[in-house]
């Protein structure tokens, strides 16, 4: 693999994307944020703080949410219903280059995405003088980008090889899947079944499990308190693990594609 072309296949999505003005979905967040400060203490009198501090993390996660969905079905399904993928299939380029830059150039506009908007929510905080903890709201940031990026290697895994409808659909499915496979497993136990009970927990083992790259909760409710170090380094690389273990699916399936 040629990391310069994978660059520069990168690079050419970001711009793209830039031309499409993704990134005016930053004013509209910012909008919703001024709406909700302004708005939240008409409803809640006693709890805004926390409502703001919750609303703020879970609007960025929706929003980027979409964009990663969207956009990573779209990515190799559109150069393939222009008939683009033969250009670019014929000139020097593999694959598996087409599938790396894809990825890392959506998971880069996501990551400016989460970084700016983490910026104006700060904004926001100071403003409504809300109190926070800035590391554990910069490190629910990070791994909101890590959860973005893996659900970026799940929709273009589902994008190489069924249609962007079906795509979107089966990527929201294992986004809300994924948010809940503990939960899976306690629920097979609970049923006092083997057969429902081996089911829960081969969803366990296929299913990316995204509740450990979501600390919102923490961020929100846990203020000064900070998941174990270890506890951190070791759901990062499973992560990154998942992302490219599921990358690589995609490049198996893609490399074996007639058009």
């Amino acid at each position: 693999m040629n990391f310069r072309r994978v660059f520069v296949i990168a690079k050419n999505v970001f711009q793209e994307m830039v031309r499409d003005r993704i990134l005016y979905i930053i004013g509209f967040y910012a909008l919703i944020l001024a709406i909700a400060l302004r708005v939240l203490p008409e409803f809640a009198a006693a709890t805004e703080n926390k409502m703001f501090l919750d609303f703020g993390l879970g609007a960025m996660s929706i929003v980027t949410l979409i964009v990663a969905i969207f956009l990573g079905t779209g990515l190799v399904n559109k150069e393939i219903d222009k008939r683009t993928i033969l250009v670019m299939i014929a000139k020097p380029v593999s694959r598996s280059e087409i599938i790396a830059g894809k990825f890392l150039g959506l998971s880069v506009v996501l990551a400016v995405l989460v970084t700016v908007m983490t910026v104006i929510y700060l904004g926001f905080l100071q403003i409504g003088n809300i109190p926070h903890s800035v590391l554990s709201i910069l490190i629910a940031a990070i791994f909101l980008i890590l959860q973005l990026s893996l659900i970026t290697a799940v929709a273009i895994t589902f994008g190489v090889f069924t249609s962007s409808l079906l795509a979107v659909t089966l990527t929201f499915a294992v986004y809300l899947m994924g948010n809940i496979t503990p939960d899976l497993v306690n629920l097979g136990r609970l049923s006092n079944s083997p057969f429902i009970e081996r089911i829960t927990q081969g969803l366990y083992l296929i299913l990316p499990d995204l509740s450990r790259l979501d600390l919102k909760n923490d961020a929100v409710y846990g203020l000064n308190a900070l998941p174990d170090t270890t506890v951190l380094i070791t759901n990062v690389g499973y992560g990154l693990f998942y992302s490219v273990m599921l990358l690589a699916i995609a490049n198996f399936v893609f490399s074996r594609r007639e058009f």
